[in-house]
């Protein structure tokens, strides 16, 4: 069995694979390829203190730990989902109801 390595990723106390000397998370990179659909060069026009290698490596490594990036990817989107119910609507939108004009 061979080892894959990563020469542009490293793993932090904190467990988060980031972009070896760029502090970037490679989950961050990840969420962007996934949203948007770029592709590693789009990606690298939008982050151009990366190389496109260093992009390559991160999306390869997320491509080969994907299950443990969805997962935290899905849990971190149901924490945000909490935070905004837990408070309610903006302080724009309560301001805006007040006058008469409610926001969708």
């Amino acid at each position: 069995m061979s080892t894959v390595a990563y020469p542009h990723i490293e793993i932090t106390d904190d467990g988060h694979a980031r972009i070896r000397g760029t502090g970037f998370k490679v989950r961050m990179l990840a969420e962007e390829h996934l949203i948007t659909g770029a592709d590693a060069m789009e990606l690298q026009r939008g982050h151009p203190h990366l190389t496109l290698s260093q992009v390559y490596s991160a999306l390869a490594y997320y491509y080969d730990h994907k299950e443990e990036f969805d997962r935290e990817i899905e849990e971190l989107r149901e924490f945000a989902d909490r935070m905004r119910a837990q408070q309610g609507k903006s302080l724009l939108a309560k301001k805006l109801r007040e006058l008469g004009k409610e926001l969708p």
